[in-house]
Protein backbone atom coordinates (compact mmCIF):
# COMPACT_ATOMS: atom_id res chain seq x y z
CA UNK A 1 0.00 0.00 0.00
CA UNK A 2 2.54 2.64 0.92
CA UNK A 3 6.25 3.08 2.24
CA UNK A 4 6.04 5.29 5.32
CA UNK A 5 8.18 7.78 6.50
CA UNK A 6 10.52 6.55 9.55
CA UNK A 7 10.03 8.81 12.83
CA UNK A 8 13.36 10.12 14.45
CA UNK A 9 14.65 10.23 17.94
CA UNK A 10 13.15 13.03 19.43
CA UNK A 11 9.66 12.27 18.37
CA UNK A 12 7.71 11.54 21.58
CA UNK A 13 6.28 8.27 20.07
CA UNK A 14 9.13 6.81 20.38
CA UNK A 15 9.13 6.73 23.82
CA UNK A 16 5.14 6.54 24.49
CA UNK A 17 4.41 2.26 25.26
CA UNK A 18 2.15 1.09 22.58
CA UNK A 19 -1.33 -0.40 22.88
CA UNK A 20 -2.82 -3.47 21.78
CA UNK A 21 -4.22 -4.28 19.45
CA UNK A 22 -8.04 -5.07 20.43
CA UNK A 23 -9.85 -5.79 16.99
CA UNK A 24 -8.59 -6.62 13.41
CA UNK A 25 -10.18 -3.95 11.47
CA UNK A 26 -9.57 -2.65 8.01
CA UNK A 27 -7.10 0.51 9.48
CA UNK A 28 -5.21 -2.79 10.93
CA UNK A 29 -4.81 -4.54 7.88
CA UNK A 30 -3.59 -1.42 6.21
CA UNK A 31 -1.22 -0.63 8.90
CA UNK A 32 0.05 -4.47 8.60
CA UNK A 33 0.58 -3.88 4.67
CA UNK A 34 2.33 -0.58 5.34
CA UNK A 35 4.85 -1.82 7.90
CA UNK A 36 5.52 -4.63 5.26
CA UNK A 37 5.98 -2.45 2.30
CA UNK A 38 8.59 -0.15 4.19
CA UNK A 39 10.64 -2.79 5.93
CA UNK A 40 10.87 -4.22 2.28
CA UNK A 41 14.38 -2.46 1.73
CA UNK A 42 17.51 -3.97 1.89
CA UNK A 43 19.14 -3.50 5.20
CA UNK A 44 15.98 -3.26 6.57
CA UNK A 45 15.54 -6.18 9.86
CA UNK A 46 12.45 -5.01 11.43
CA UNK A 47 10.08 -2.10 11.64
CA UNK A 48 7.74 -1.57 14.79
CA UNK A 49 4.25 0.60 14.33
CA UNK A 50 5.54 3.66 16.56
CA UNK A 51 8.21 3.67 13.77
CA UNK A 52 5.77 4.77 11.37
CA UNK A 53 3.75 7.28 13.88
CA UNK A 54 1.33 4.14 15.00
CA UNK A 55 1.02 3.79 18.69
CA UNK A 56 -0.58 0.22 18.51
CA UNK A 57 1.48 -2.81 19.57
CA UNK A 58 2.84 -4.76 15.96
CA UNK A 59 6.05 -5.06 14.03
CA UNK A 60 6.79 -5.97 10.51
CA UNK A 61 10.61 -7.86 9.97
CA UNK A 62 12.89 -9.03 7.02
CA UNK A 63 15.40 -11.14 8.01
CA UNK A 64 17.23 -13.30 5.54
CA UNK A 65 14.96 -12.70 3.00
CA UNK A 66 11.76 -14.23 4.86
CA UNK A 67 9.47 -10.85 5.63
CA UNK A 68 6.28 -11.31 7.73
CA UNK A 69 4.94 -9.68 10.90
CA UNK A 70 3.54 -10.26 14.25
CA UNK A 71 0.43 -8.09 16.06
CA UNK A 72 0.51 -7.99 19.79
CA UNK A 73 4.11 -9.19 20.50
CA UNK A 74 5.25 -10.37 24.11
CA UNK A 75 8.87 -11.30 24.55
CA UNK A 76 8.32 -14.09 26.97
CA UNK A 77 11.86 -15.99 26.54
CA UNK A 78 15.64 -14.78 26.02
CA UNK A 79 18.99 -16.83 26.55
CA UNK A 80 22.77 -16.52 25.89
CA UNK A 81 24.58 -13.39 25.24
CA UNK A 82 25.50 -11.61 22.14
CA UNK A 83 27.54 -8.12 21.79
CA UNK A 84 27.60 -6.87 18.49
CA UNK A 85 26.80 -3.68 16.40
CA UNK A 86 22.85 -2.69 16.52
CA UNK A 87 21.57 0.70 14.52
CA UNK A 88 18.00 1.75 14.72
CA UNK A 89 15.92 3.81 11.74
CA UNK A 90 14.90 5.88 13.83
CA UNK A 91 17.95 6.64 14.99
CA UNK A 92 19.80 7.11 11.40
CA UNK A 93 23.56 6.94 11.08
CA UNK A 94 24.59 5.32 14.64
CA UNK A 95 25.89 2.09 14.99
CA UNK A 96 27.13 1.06 18.44
CA UNK A 97 27.83 -2.24 20.12
CA UNK A 98 25.41 -3.09 22.14
CA UNK A 99 24.44 -6.26 24.05
CA UNK A 100 21.32 -8.58 23.97
CA UNK A 101 20.57 -12.14 24.56
CA UNK A 102 21.38 -14.28 21.34
CA UNK A 103 18.34 -15.88 21.83
CA UNK A 104 14.53 -14.44 21.90
CA UNK A 105 11.18 -15.90 20.97
CA UNK A 106 7.95 -13.76 21.04
CA UNK A 107 4.60 -14.79 21.03
CA UNK A 108 1.93 -12.82 19.25
CA UNK A 109 -1.03 -12.69 16.60
CA UNK A 110 -1.56 -12.50 12.77
CA UNK A 111 -4.46 -11.20 11.14
CA UNK A 112 -6.71 -13.80 11.67
CA UNK A 113 -6.25 -13.56 15.10
CA UNK A 114 -4.66 -17.04 15.19
CA UNK A 115 -1.59 -17.87 17.75
CA UNK A 116 2.26 -16.74 16.02
CA UNK A 117 5.47 -17.65 17.34
CA UNK A 118 8.99 -15.87 16.59
CA UNK A 119 12.52 -17.82 17.61
CA UNK A 120 15.71 -17.40 16.55
CA UNK A 121 19.44 -16.44 17.41
CA UNK A 122 21.95 -14.20 16.52
CA UNK A 123 20.25 -11.18 14.41
CA UNK A 124 16.77 -12.68 14.58
CA UNK A 125 17.17 -12.81 18.20
CA UNK A 126 18.55 -9.20 18.23
CA UNK A 127 15.21 -7.61 15.77
CA UNK A 128 13.01 -9.52 18.14
CA UNK A 129 14.37 -8.12 21.10
CA UNK A 130 14.83 -4.30 19.29
CA UNK A 131 11.21 -4.35 17.71
CA UNK A 132 9.97 -5.16 21.47
CA UNK A 133 11.69 -2.92 22.89
CA UNK A 134 10.28 0.13 20.64
CA UNK A 135 6.49 -1.31 21.61
CA UNK A 136 7.60 -0.31 24.96
CA UNK A 137 8.71 2.77 23.86
CA UNK A 138 12.44 2.40 24.38
CA UNK A 139 15.23 2.65 21.52
CA UNK A 140 18.44 0.92 21.92
CA UNK A 141 20.38 3.87 22.95
CA UNK A 142 18.60 3.22 26.05
CA UNK A 143 20.68 0.06 26.11
CA UNK A 144 24.37 1.54 25.66
CA UNK A 145 26.54 1.49 28.13
CA UNK A 146 26.82 5.20 30.10
CA UNK A 147 29.75 6.49 27.88
CA UNK A 148 28.23 5.39 24.62
CA UNK A 149 24.85 6.69 25.18
CA UNK A 150 26.60 10.08 26.21
CA UNK A 151 28.22 10.13 22.94
CA UNK A 152 24.82 8.64 21.01
CA UNK A 153 22.77 11.42 22.33
CA UNK A 154 25.49 14.82 21.85
CA UNK A 155 25.81 13.37 18.42
CA UNK A 156 21.64 13.80 18.14
CA UNK A 157 21.49 16.99 19.28
CA UNK A 158 24.34 18.20 17.46
CA UNK A 159 23.43 16.32 13.64
CA UNK A 160 19.35 16.72 14.21
CA UNK A 161 17.52 18.27 10.79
Amino acid sequence: MAIREIRVVPDPVLRTPCDPIKEITPAVRHLVQDLLDTVDDPGRAGLSANQIGVSLRAFSYNIDGKIGYVLNPVLEETSGEQYGDEGCLSVPGLWYKTRRADYARVRGIDLDGKPVVLEGHGIMGRMLQHETDHLEGHVYLDRLEKEERREAMRYMRTHRK
